[in-house]
């Protein structure tokens, strides 16, 4: 009876941690174990699937520690006036399906989170209790991913930082003000403190050059939020550029966008429909070109039809649409900043054609042996051999390039 027991636990808390977008596993370094002796690893193949920045699909156990939670966020389902089925996971239970799924190569890692249980100092000593058992008792060098609960005691921060690879308080949702109507128990202010501790945090633990002793390591695949997208009613301008800001204050490795999806007896303060999912996936395109490309959010979100990303088309593309003077460009001379903005072109092809231009000019069969797709790149380049003349001034240019695809056929680039 006990197994069946944890067995619907895990069905109810893994169904639970679905919302939380921000868990993958990547940045992170293999840790050291005395005596090499450790279980676990960050680098191997592994219910939860979750792709790396170079491709790379790593599996995670992802699970609540439980769905109880004492507050009342009218966009989660957990929300403390919910009628939904509840559970909850000993510390000890935890530590034993890590293991367990980890010796089975059912995963590489954990990512744990909780809804808040009496305070959010005891859930987040629970989280770290997890943790510290899985390092210190089973010696488990695998990817740990710990939810932050912002209002928590510093040292409990600390001490998760010491323990998990990557560490994540969730903003939720870019206004504040709407943060603040929908969610009454949260503080954007406080959320705010805990990544900037975490920040100072990975600062100290950065070696001087000077310095001969290492300090600890200190969540070493950094912090990471995630932003839902069309609860509260703000733009996708207004959402890069909250975007841009965490980057730029926190030293976010990731910012992550989760579409909305209504929920049984949802607030009537809330949306009645979910944003297509195409919009998430805008954004997240949006994204690579701020931290890839060289991009700003204005630049991205210029022209835009009320501050809506162009579902139709990807906004590198859009963006070149709309900045026309700005093309050809030519791939033997133009900087490397500038073939970055050349659609169809990703970073790892510039990066090919500015090692090949060194030894030989380049001609468009060379540049199509480059890329993925020369037709995509045709308009927007001139080579040895080749110039798009009239190609980007045509009337049909936005519609030849735009994907014809299913919506569920989703690519970056």
């Amino acid at each position: 009876m006990a197994q069946i027991d944890l067995r619907r636990k895990l069905a109810v808390l893994a169904d639970a941690a679905k919302y939380d977008a921000s868990c993958a596993s990547s940045g992170t370094t293999k840790r050291n174990s005395l005596g090499g002796r450790g279980i676990g690893s960050t680098e191997g193949m592994g219910i939860c699937h979750a792709y790396t920045p170079d491709g790379r699909c790593v599996s995670l156990l992802k699970i609540l520690l439980t769905n109880f939670c004492i507050y009342d966020c009218a966009y989660c389902i957990n929300r403390v006036s919910s009628n939904v089925e509840r559970a909850r996971f000993t510390v000890q239970e935890v530590v034993d399906l890590t293991l367990a799924f980890y010796k089975r190569n059912y995963i590489e890692g954990l990512f744990l989170s909780s809804g808040v249980i009496r305070n959010g100092d005891y859930t987040m000593e629970q989280l770290v209790e997890v943790a510290r058992r899985l390092r210190e008792d089973h010696d488990f060098r695998g990817y740990i991913h710990l939810k932050l609960i912002p209002e928590a005691d510093a040292r409990l921060v600390e001490l998760a930082g010491l323990y998990a690879d990557r560490l994540s308080a969730n903003i939720e949702l870019p206004r504040d003000e709407a943060l603040g109507r929908l969610a009454p128990e949260k503080d954007a202010r406080t959320i705010r403190k805990a990544m900037g501790q975490v920040r100072l945090k990975l600062e100290e633990a950065k070696p001087e050059r000077r310095d001969r002793k290492r300090p600890p390591a200190f969540a070493p695949a950094g912090q990471s939020t995630q932003l839902i997208v069309g609860a509260d009613g703000a733009p996708d301008t207004e959402i890069m550029a909250r975007s841009a800001a965490l980057y730029g204050g926190y030293g976010l490795r990731r910012v992550y966008y989760s579409a909305f999806s209504p929920i049984p007896d949802g607030s009537s303060l809330l949306p009645p429909t979910k944003p297509p999912l195409m919009r998430e996936h805008r954004l997240y395109q949006a994204d690579w070109l701020m931290r890839f490309y060289g991009f700003t959010a204005p630049e991205i979100g210029e022209g835009t039809d009320q501050g809506m990303l162009d579902l139709a088309v990807d906004p590198k593309l859009a963006w070149a649409l709309r900045r026309r003077e700005a093309f050809p460009v030519d791939v033997n001379r133009a900087a490397r900043e500038t073939l970055l903005r050349v659609p169809g072109l990703g970073v790892k092809a510039v990066d090919r054609i500015l090692s090949v231009r060194r030894h030989r000019t380049l001609r468009l069969e060379d540049v199509g042996r480059l890329t993925r797709s020369i037709e995509a790149v045709r308009p927007w380049i001139t080579a040895l051999d080749w110039t798009p003349g009239g190609l980007t001034d045509a009337a049909d240019l936005r519609a030849r390039l735009a994907p014809q695809r299913k919506p569920e056929q989703l690519s970056l680039f």
